[in-house]
């Protein structure tokens, strides 16, 4: 009759080896999981969009009446549109100002966010509901009405107007998940002791509470630039957007009707497919973002 026996793998370096196959596993895991894809084409993107001048073959706002609505050929890569500017040379350049305007929409709403959604957090009951409730009738009224009625209060209409009246129209979902994470935060020990040693509420913010709750809202900021330059294309095609001098991708399709009807599809054609791209990738990111936040927060 056999008797139970206790077996142990025995070896040198058995258990460094075991573990470092471990960190190559969650390595190439970590790897396989990042969304490459879009991070090359998002990053093809900006590469070019920044380094216009290198790239560009042809003046973005000279208009060649010779070489008006030209299909794209050798010279004219991307063709031309209306007004015999060459298209190519305008993606690039334009990227520019549609990327500047996503991302300084997207800081504006994050800086409002993050001091409403925190002195809402922070606050008492009666306060905390009061401020919830407007941020629900905001969240409402559909955003385009809102940047449509500052825009026209305000009258210019340039790069900066247009972020700004999108930062400080799209922060209302950002406000609701920073309060929610202050609620849970607010009477952690570290507060409390940071509160008793006389600190002020800006000092807890960028110390205490920002880090804690950044990982949460970087989803949120992703997508807000997403959304700001869709906005911003959509301003433009609505033509009251940016003027057709200044040149985005938005701008770029408001021409759109026009192209359509003539059947110069290029026109439409090339810097919808850049803005779709661009959006599609950003989408990609930041979904990619939310399951590492997701991912972390069932470890606790």
């Amino acid at each position: 009759m056999m008797k139970d026996q206790n077996f142990s793998l025995v070896g040198p370096n058995y258990a460094e080896f075991s573990s470092s196959l471990k960190i190559d596993k969650s390595l190439k895991q970590k790897i396989r999981e990042l969304p490459l894809i879009s991070i090359v084409v998002l990053g093809v993107i900006l590469a070019c969009c920044l380094g216009a001048e290198v790239i560009m073959n042809h003046d973005p706002v000279y208009m060649d009446l010779q070489n008006v609505a030209q299909a794209p050929n050798g010279s004219f890569y991307f063709g031309t549109d209306l007004l015999g500017r060459d298209i190519f040379s305008m993606i690039w350049y334009g990227g520019r100002i549609s990327l500047f305007i996503g991302v300084v929409a997207s800081e504006i709403s994050t800086v409002i966010a993050v001091v409403y959604g925190c002195i809402s957090g922070l606050s008492n009951e009666w306060i905390d509901d009061l401020m919830m409730r407007c941020t629900e009738i905001l969240m409402s009224i559909p955003s385009i009405l809102i940047i449509i009625f500052i825009q026209a209060m305000i009258g210019q209409t340039n790069p900066l107007s247009i972020a700004f009246v999108i930062g400080i129209t799209n922060w209302m979902s950002i406000s609701k998940i920073v309060r929610n994470e202050m609620r849970q935060i607010r009477n952690s020990d570290y507060i409390l002791a940071s509160k008793t040693m006389g600190s002020n509420f800006g000092y807890r913010l960028s110390k205490h509470l920002l880090p804690n709750f950044v990982s949460s809202i970087m989803f949120m900021v992703v997508m807000n630039v997403s959304s700001a330059i869709g906005t911003e294309a959509t301003l433009s095609f609505l033509g009251i957007g940016l003027p057709t001098e200044i040149i985005s991708w938005g701008s770029m399709l408001s021409n759109a009707d026009k192209a359509l009807l003539s059947n110069y599809w290029w026109i439409i054609l090339t810097p919808g497919i850049f803005l779709v791209m661009t959006l599609v990738s950003l989408a990609d990111i930041g979904n990619y973002i939310r399951k590492m936040n997701n991912r972390g927060l069932k470890r606790f």
